[in-house]
């Protein structure tokens, strides 16, 4: 029996504090399946896990005024298709008052997602319904009163036209 070490990665919880709190999530345009989602990705072998989170959330949804909070917990976690192992550590970060509240970012540079159109969109929490893959698993560390609130009804993707 092979030992797979896990993929080490990091998750951003990225809140805009408005009359309610918002949290920020994009949406894969060309994609729909893949779901609501957080940013997210691997660390790079020369970077630490806070490094490694404005990285993700700048690559994924454009965002560079952004500041790190704290970090929230680590879990491990198979990859909901590959089995393979992971280990994401989740970020609790803050964005601006003013920053947009909805914008298409299509990544760019080198990386697996190069060409990738992300629809980023800030969204009152609690949420009603889960994100892929779980992903509001640990909301609640931030605050008890931010963890999902799932309702009876699914969750229908936005028109990114």
């Amino acid at each position: 029996m092979s030992f797979s070490p896990p993929r080490i990665r990091v998750a951003a919880y990225v809140i805009r504090q408005r009359a309610r709190p918002e949290l920020l999530i994009f949406e894969h345009v060309d994609v729909p399946e893949a779901g609501r989602q957080v940013p997210a990705g691997g660390v790079d072998a020369d970077e630490g896990p806070s490094e490694a989170v404005l990285r993700e959330v700048a690559e994924e949804t454009g965002l560079a005024d952004i500041v790190i909070v704290r970090a929230l917990t680590t879990e491990d976690k198979p990859h909901p298709e590959t089995g393979q192992p992971r280990r994401t550590t989740y970020f609790h970060l803050s964005a601006t008052t003013d920053t947009a509240d909805d914008w298409i970012h299509r990544v760019e540079g080198n990386g697996s997602d190069t060409g990738v159109t992300f629809a980023c969109y800030f969204h009152p929490l609690p949420l009603r319904h889960p994100l892929a893959d779980d992903q509001d698993a640990w909301l609640g560390l931030i605050d008890p009163a931010l963890a999902t609130r799932p309702s009876r009804t699914a969750w229908q993707p936005r028109d990114h036209r």
